[in-house]
């Protein structure tokens, strides 16, 4: 994949942004997202999708945090 130029980032984004709203709206049906899915990853650079899912997960986790607090384990 040559290197994104300002249209091929914006198809990205569009297919990301898409691909996750689906999964907001899905959270336990991952199969209805597959479309999605297929056309975030071949809009976008391999190395940007692993950096939008771990991104993803990371504000999932930041929010967790926000609502729920830090809470210990016991030992």
């Amino acid at each position: 994949m040559p290197a994104p130029n300002a249209n091929s980032r914006q198809l990205c984004y569009e297919a990301r942004d898409k691909y996750y709203e689906c999964r907001d709206k899905n959270p336990d049906k991952t199969e209805v997202c597959e479309e999605f899915r297929k056309m975030f990853e071949k809009s976008c650079l391999p190395s940007w999708v692993k950096h939008f899912d771990r991104k993803r997960v990371y504000e999932e986790y930041k929010k967790k945090l926000n609502t729920e607090g830090y809470k210990l384990t016991d030992e």
